[in-house]
């Protein structure tokens, strides 16, 4: 399998991301980078069980065209509190400038405190394709048909 080249993706620090580290890979064959939390520091959020917030990360990214940035959920942060993001993944396309926020809830059964430059979601970027619509008025026939949810098997 070969690699493939990075693609560049300019990233705006915004005021409030001041004094944070910017996102990185956390090892050589990461596929996303996670992201912190840009809060007042005397201003932690605190998600009760249920309870979901946008919580600013304090960037902002122009990404190229073919390209878009997956906002998904740290699997750590699941795991061991119930923390998820409320779409996942969460779509920021090419031509979006606007500041990254993750719409982080708590799935857990105790209240979770989201503290400035914690790591609450990761940043996948992810190459697009664009498809090309065509109304039919049948389509072809496979062995599977119309068969749904469950009908592949458990």
């Amino acid at each position: 399998m070969s690699e493939s080249s990075p693609v560049t993706v300019r990233i705006k620090a915004l005021p409030h991301f001041e004094g944070l580290d910017l996102p990185r890979y956390q090892t050589p064959g990461s596929a996303g980078m996670d992201l912190p939390a840009a809060i007042p520091e005397d201003e932690p959020v605190v998600l009760q069980p249920g309870e979901w917030q946008l919580i600013p990360v304090g960037l902002a990214i122009a990404l190229p065209n073919g390209y878009e940035a997956q906002i998904r959920p740290r699997s750590g942060l699941a795991a061991k509190f119930g923390i998820s993001c409320v779409n996942t993944p969460g779509t920021v396309d090419a031509d979006y400038r606007g500041e990254l926020r993750v719409n982080l809830i708590n799935h857990g059964r105790e209240r979770f405190i989201v503290r400035r430059g914690e790591r609450i979601a990761q940043m996948i970027i992810a190459p697009v394709t664009q498809a090309r619509l065509e109304a039919v008025e049948t389509l072809d026939e496979t062995s599977r048909g119309e068969g749904g949810f469950g009908s592949t098997g458990v």
